[in-house]
């Protein structure tokens, strides 16, 4: 992916959707040629689809973007529907709300990591109590274990070029050994010096036997606007898989959180 070109949102009237929109809109700007998709899938939503709600939207942010809001609705199981979606229409990036830890039993929550875990582009989760938008500090959160796709950290660059934003890289020491001196290591070291170019800020690593407890002091510490983490490849050795520890940051980070496909 050389730039992000279109973004893609579910979108349902909720307030989870609306805050994952409102985010989008200041992602973009009123400048950049960058298009939101907001798809509506029905049969999952208790609201009622009033056909004026579209309209009251568009002419709510007319004059927001350079590019008009666009409508997809379409009928479907929500997940593998937005997926569809996704696939067809070439989505560079997924930006989606969720409602966070205090309702995890819930269909939002179970929806948001089954998409984020089946995504073939990256996604970015906005939780349900974010309330500023701010993108100066992103946190990429890697192991000790060999990115297998180094051209994920890409779209990475592409956030922080737009933004302007410093990137610092972060391990949480959750076994005992020593980190950062491994060949697998120093060629992530590489990889991220060589993608990241300039807003590689720094390289730190920081020991806590809870993975997600490090991760989130980290972030409250040092003010960080975004958590990035690699899918798959980046298995960190957590008493948890990988699946879980990926589901706990998306329920309780109070930070975004953007996951690298």
């Amino acid at each position: 992916m050389d730039k992000i070109s279109t973004i893609l949102i579910p979108f349902n009237f909720t307030e989870a959707s609306k805050k994952a929109l409102k985010y989008a809109l200041t992602f973009v700007g009123r400048f950049d040629d960058i298009k939101i998709i907001l798809a509506y899938v029905s049969g999952n939503s208790n609201l009622e689809l009033e056909p004026g709600n579209f309209e009251k939207l568009e002419k709510e942010y007319s004059g927001v973007l350079k590019n008009k809001l666009e409508w997809i609705i379409q009928e479907g199981i929500l997940s593998s529907t937005l997926l569809e979606i996704s696939n067809k229409n070439k989505i560079d990036l997924i930006i989606m709300g969720t409602s966070g830890a205090d309702k995890k039993g819930n269909k939002l929550h179970k929806n948001t990591i089954n998409i984020v875990s089946k995504s073939t582009c990256p996604v970015m989760v906005i939780p349900y109590d974010y309330s500023e938008y701010k993108l100066a500090n992103i946190a990429l959160v890697i192991g000790r274990e060999e990115i297998d796709n180094t051209k994920k950290l890409g779209t990475l660059l592409m956030i922080a070029r737009k933004c302007n934003a410093k990137v610092h890289v972060l391990t949480i020491e959750n076994e005992p050994g020593v980190y950062g001196y491994s060949k697998e290591e120093e060629k992530n070291e590489n990889a991220i010096e060589y993608y990241l170019e300039t807003f590689y800020e720094e390289r730190v690593f920081i020991k806590n036997d809870d993975v997600l407890e490090g991760i989130n002091a980290y972030v409250l510490k040092n003010e960080i606007d975004l958590v990035t983490i690699l899918s798959k490849s980046q298995n960190m050795k957590h008493k948890a898989t990988e699946k879980q520890l990926t589901e706990m940051l998306i329920l309780n980070s109070k930070a975004p959180i953007l996951v690298l496909e």
